[in-house]
This record gives structure tokens, sequence and C-alpha cells, in this order.
């Protein structure tokens, strides 16, 4: 079963979008765009098209920051023991990496500890603040995790440990008995933006830190410069909002990445097929970049994406970022052949939610496989497998927009011996003998909240146009409205009408390639996928074509213009 999509027109807006071209300068497609996403106000879409550091929110605006800020400094003063309690994903690896690299500037040091995924499992566990508490550590700062670890942080408090609690995650009704707790969704928090990411979390503790240093203002913007090209990574990897603050991190951080000066970032571009002054966008970040980092943890330990970051050796780097190329490479092996294994169970089309179970799959790439299973399938699903140390099973969930998993999993508490996460994306431990249980409970669950509507792709358009409105100037405008990802998705306009002018041509024997025609002008699409639907796109048929334009490096490599469109639905035009 492969879901198709409802298509979501948008409002009328073409008498804003005539002002916004004609205020800003743009053709009418970018404009219809920023009508269509709110930023109808001249000013405040010049804003949104050009982000600048000033935008990004003062760090004293979080809760606790202050606090936070003063203990820091005073274990950096005293020359404490300082340990970073991270987390074994992009999000956590880099968020490690920026304090660690904030408190050396400020004049101290830190150590750092991450869990192993099939090891220790998400978050923050009693035997490790034990042992810190015997080598003498005063001072622990968790960062992407610790908000639900109220019991670990009362046993640091006991052994004389002061903690910083730095997370993103969502809270439980009571926080952790830490000296503070930075988290913009805790409730009594009015930080401006509640969708930073873990390393954004981390970020503005490193940015307040830096600005009590009394260092001159050009040294505190090269600075925080440096810092962003990670937590842009993070950011994106991470699958938050890429706007508000986030847009301000992730457009200034990429553009960093055309100066690369620390090893391993130099590496792992280098290994990831961006060498020199090659800038990836924010899909490739998704796509290239941050699977190599995730390899690590998936596979083995984070440790070595740590230090891939941390390491001055450019020798090392190198052989560091070739070990999670290599690591990726033997990721995407066991994914697709679990991938394909879920793919091969029929599905219901009744069913609301799905929970996928094996006793064999390897547990560092199932929320990946449940990703894929949700875009394939747009039902919230969990991929699960059993730990064969202790015999329990553990897993990853993914969901859809209308869907929040964690809501799902706190109103069935007594199924878990631990659980956790967001709206989106969580995680669970339980034991074997209550996997059918949990299946039919999260599938009730999510049937009761569901529509039917809710269970199809939607395709929201930006705009209707013309297709003789897509010219190379047109793409070029519509890639300032980037970086682009979760909450500020691709621009995706439809036109009506148009004729499929020639027979689809089958390339790598699943995608195709589609020539549309209309009032004489031609525009060759890319199909992804489509091959099954070669039948709805015979010669001569008239069409209504949803599609997107993306920025293509292999064109403008062979010196063709860098943009391509690419076909995200299709149906039969209204008549």
């Amino acid at each position: 079963m492969r879901t198709r999509a409802r298509w979501t027109l948008p409002a009328e807006n073409s008498s804003a979008a005539v002002r916004l071209s004609a205020a800003l300068g743009i053709g009418l497609p970018a404009a219809l765009v920023l009508a269509a996403r709110g930023w109808s106000d001249p000013e405040c879409a010049r804003r949104f098209l050009c982000p600048t550091l000033d935008q990004l929110n003062d760090p004293l605006a979080m809760r606790d920051m202050a606090c936070a800020l003063d203990r820091l400094e005073q274990a950096i003063r005293d020359r404490e023991r300082i340990l970073i309690y991270g987390d074994y994903d992009v999000d956590g690896a880099t968020s490690v990496v920026v304090l660690t690299k904030a408190i050396e500037l400020a004049g101290g040091s830190a150590l750092h500890h991450v869990p192993h995924r099939l090891k220790d499992g998400y978050g923050m566990r009693a035997e490790v603040v034990e042992q810190a508490a015997a080598d003498g550590v005063q001072l622990i700062v968790s960062v992407d995790t610790g908000i639900r670890a109220g019991e670990v942080v009362a046993r640091a408090n006991e052994l004389g440990i002061a903690v910083i609690v730095t997370d993103h995650h969502l809270p439980e009704a009571a926080l952790p008995p830490a000296v503070a707790v930075l988290n913009p969704n805790r409730p009594d928090c009015s930080y401006p933006d509640t969708n930073l990411c873990g390393a954004g979390v981390a970020f503005k503790l490193a940015q307040g830190l830096m600005a009590r240093q009394g260092w001159p203002p050009l040294k505190l913007c090269r600075i925080t410069e440096s810092f962003l090209k990670l937590v842009a990574i993070a950011t994106v990897a991470d699958v938050v909002p890429l706007t508000g603050e986030n847009r301000v991190i992730v457009k200034h951080g990429l553009d960093g990445l055309a100066d690369v000066r620390n090893p391993g970032l130099r590496a792992l571009l280098d290994v990831a097929g961006f060498s020199g002054a090659s800038v990836p966008t924010s899909r490739q970040v998704a796509f290239q970049i941050a699977p190599r980092l995730n390899a690590a943890g998936r596979m083995d330990t984070a440790r070595a994406a740590i230090e891939l970051f941390l390491t001055s050796d450019a020798a090392r780097a190198r052989e560091l970022a070739q070990q999670l190329h290599d690591q990726n490479s033997e990721r995407q092996s066991v994914e697709a052949e679990i991938r394909e294994a879920c793919e091969q169970v029929t599905v219901d089309e009744s069913a609301a939610a799905l929970v996928y179970y094996a006793e064999d799959w390897h547990r560092g790439v199932l929320g990946i496989v449940a990703s894929r299973m949700v875009e394939r399938l747009h039902r919230p699903v969990f991929v699960l497998s059993r730990n064969p140390e202790d015999g329990l099973v553990q897993g990853s969930g993914r969901s859809i927009p209308a869907f929040h998993l964690l809501e799902a999993l706190e109103s069935m508490p007594d199924l878990f011996v631990r659980f956790g996460g967001h709206s989106h994306a969580a995680g669970v431990t339980l034991e074997a003998g209550r996997v059918e249980e949990f299946r039919c409970r999260f599938n009730q669950f999510a049937a009761a909240r569901l529509s039917p509507d809710d269970l199809m792709r939607e395709l929201k358009i930006d705009g209707l146009i013309d297709l003789s409105e897509i010219t190379d100037r047109t793409a070029a405008e519509i890639f300032r409205l980037g970086p682009f990802g979760h909450g500020n998705p691709p621009p995706l306009f439809a036109v009506r009408g148009a004729e499929v002018a020639g027979p689809p041509v089958l390339w790598k024997e699943k995608h195709l390639k589609v020539m549309l025609r209309q009032n004489g002008r031609s525009l060759s699409l890319k199909a992804w996928n489509f091959a099954e639907r070669a039948a709805e796109l015979t010669a001569g048929t008239r069409v209504d074509a949803a599609f997107c334009v993306e920025e293509d490096a292999y064109a403008a490599a062979r010196g063709y213009p860098g943009w391509s469109a690419v076909l995200r639905d299709v149906r039969p035009a209204a008549t």
C-alpha cells in the first residue's frame, strides 16, 4: 500500500503577491510563496529573505540561563571537573562539541560522556553519575538529554554533583532538581522560540558564556559564526522547523561551510563530496552529511563523531571521516534489509498506526526505517527489535503532522519499561510479551483521533502558475527562500491543464522523465519513483501537475542551469 496525496490549494493571495513582487523586485512565483506562507508585509519579507545574526534571541531570555551561566563560570574559575553528558545522535554529538569548545575558550576544560545506543539506550543513567562522582566531577551539564531524568539528577545531588540540564525534549510535569534547567519547552519559560534542537539550546548557553568574556564585538561575531556551522548541521539533522531563530542559525551556518578550518569538519565535507568551497544545501546536509555523523552512534559509538570535530590532527580527522563514511555504507545496507522486510508485511488500509517487530533487527537503524515507512504509508509507525542482553524490546517511532506521538505513549505508560521523545519522534522499551498489546492499543488510540484525510499525504500548493513563469531568474529567487526543510519546505507550484508532450522516459527502472507543455512552453521534469504511475502520463494526456524547483549541482557541473523541476504529484486535468 502506498498512499496518494490530497492537494491543498492556496487562498487567493494574488494581490498581496503583486505588491510583494513590486516592493521587493522579485518575480510573481517567489512572491506567491511568501504571501502563501504569511510574509505579506514587505519589511517582514525582507527580514525573512535576509536573516542576520542580530535576529538571534538574547540567551538570557531563556528561563534559568543567568543561573546556569553563574554556575558554569564558577566551575571554570575554580577549575572544577566538568562532565558534559550528551546523546549518541548528530544533535547530541554536536552539542557536546559546541559546549566543550565554549568552555575551553572561556578558560576551562570538560570531559564528556555519550551513551552507547545499543548497550545503554537513551537518556542519563545513575551508574554514569556515580562513576563521575568517583572521578571527582563536580558539575555535569547535560546536552540534548536530561529533561526527564529527575531520578538521575537527584542521585547526582546526593553525590554532591551540581547539574545543569540543557534539552529541548518535552518535559514531564515535574522538572529535574537541577541547578538550572534550560529548555524552551518548559511551561514557565517565555523564550521566543520553542523549536530549537538540543544543539541550539547548548549553543544559547555557549553564546551567553561567550558574551560574558568581555571580547570585542568582531571576535564575538567570528566565534558565533564558527559555532553555527555545527549547530546548523544539527538543526537540519534533528528535523526541527527551519523558521524563526533556526532559520538564522541554518542560513548562516551553511553559508559558513564555504570557509571551513576545523580539520574534522573539512574531512567530513570532503568524504561526503563537498571539496573546496562547495557548500551543501540543507537537503544535502540531511541526506549526505548528517547520515555519516549519525552512523557512528547507530552502528557503534558516537565518540568517533565527537573526536572528529575536537581533533586538531588533520590526518586523524581524515581517518575518522573515512570510518564514518564506511559505517554509513554499512548502515545503508542494514537499513535497506529491514525496510524491505517491513514493506513485505501486508497492511490493512483501515489501520491508523503500525508497529513492526522482529527479534533480530539491528536496533541502531530502527528510527530511520520508521521514517521511511511513514513516508511510504503516511501513518504513525514504530519499528521494534529485541535486545538479546536483557530480553527487552526497544525501538523508535515516527509520526505524521496530525498525530502527537508522545501523547499517545503517555496514554499507555503501563506498557513500557521506559519511553520518551516528542511530538513526531519517540523511543520505547517494553517487555517482549507486550508487543502485540502495544500494537493494538497504539492503533486504537490513533484510530480514535485521525480522520481519513489525516491519513493522506497533504501537498500544500504555494501558488498556481503557468509553465512560462519558470525561468532561470525564477529558480534563483526561489532558492533565496531557503534553506528548506521541516517548517519551510521547498515551494510547491501547480499548473493546470498541461499536456504530456511525449511518452515518459523510464530512468533507472523506477524513475521517469516527463515533458509537459502549456501555451507553447515546454518543461522537462524529473519524476522520482513514478515508474508505477507511467500510465497516468501517456502522451497527449491533459494533467494538473504539482512540482517544485530544486538546485541541481550535477546539471551545473555539466554547464546547464543549476536547477531542475521535480514532479511531486499528478492528477487528471480539472474540466
